[in-house]
């Protein structure tokens, strides 16, 4: 009988050495591989590093199903993947409110049209009640998200620099309550601190919607039953892959619910502390490379070089 020995103790950073002693021991069976993208998988200028393709192409050869999980909108992940994506690659899109795999919808969590009329009618007083004071500091951007297109009604360079990163399909419109779309996730962006200022504001809909702070200037509400672990968890039935057979990377607190859907759970090196906390393990930062790295150490493949 095999016995799988686990190659990084939880808590601790994977280093080189680690990731030399990781390749001596029997690799786990290991079916599925889900990253976050920014701070995580992307490197400190916002890309899919090199080093990335040739370990896609690995994972395909293995059977490993490889899926980016984000707050990105589905057309902008499956562009950034489209050379080598077969039809085998999954997508979490929209904090795991819209999963699709070969351009088919495995599930999605549609916001009823009354809550985005409201959270947007929050973000709205924020603002004129932000403007009344003074308005220092407060300068935010709304984006409704569907699964057709993205919809903003400030227009400014400024604020459509920060959309166009996301949201490869987006459109401006005149009333962003008024779109014909499904509406999955309401995106608020924060020039400032998002965790100080829009959190607050939208305190009032947690009872009855996910608030998450998903990255230093970005908010999204979605339906409580939506999250990237739901959406991992679902893929995990759909795959008939097991916790045990699962890695997950990510940074910040949109990653939370997904850490806890796989034994093989990574906090890259400067994540929020809230997600060092819970994962079991920790990866490099994204800036070395970290997902990558320890991807070829669990699995025993050799480091490029």
């Amino acid at each position: 009988m095999t016995t799988t020995t686990t190659p990084f103790e939880p808590g601790t950073t994977v280093t080189t050495q680690q990731e030399q002693t990781a390749r001596t021991t029997t690799p786990p069976d290991i079916r599925l591989v889900v990253t976050d993208m920014d701070g995580t998988l992307l490197d400190a200028d916002g890309r899919v590093p090199d080093e990335v393709w040739p370990l896609l192409a690995e994972l395909n050869r293995r059977g490993i199903v490889f899926c980016p999980a984000s707050g990105r909108q589905y057309a902008t992940l499956a562009a950034e993947f489209a050379a080598v994506d077969d039809g085998g690659m999954v997508y979490v899109a929209e904090n795991g409110t819209y999963v699709v795999r070969g351009g088919t919808e495995i599930s999605s969590d549609v916001l009823d049209r009354a809550v985005v009329s409201q959270i947007v009618k929050s973000i709205r007083q924020l603002v004129d009640e932000a403007a009344d004071a003074g308005g220092a500091g407060v300068d935010l951007g709304v984006v409704v998200c569907g699964k057709q297109s993205a919809y903003v009604e400030r227009s400014d360079e400024a604020f459509m620099t920060e959309v166009r990163k996301y949201y490869r399909n987006h459109r401006v419109v005149d009333d962003i309550t008024a779109v014909d779309d499904d509406v999955i996730k309401v995106a608020v962006f924060d020039f400032g601190q998002a965790e100080r200022t829009v959190a607050p504001a939208l305190a009032a809909l947690t009872d009855t919607h996910k608030v998450v702070v998903s990255g230093e200037h970005w908010v999204d509400v979605m339906n409580l039953t939506a999250n990237k672990g739901v959406a991992v968890r679902g893929l995990q039935r759909e795959l008939g892959v097991t916790p045990a057979q699962t890695m997950v990377f990510g940074d910040y607190l949109n990653d939370l619910e997904m850490l806890d859907a796989a034994d093989w759970s990574y906090a890259m090196e400067g994540a929020h502390p809230d997600v060092l906390r819970r994962a079991r393990h920790r990866a490099p930062a994204h800036t070395d490379n970290g997902v990558v790295r320890t991807v070829r150490a669990v699995l025993g493949l050799p480091a490029q070089r």
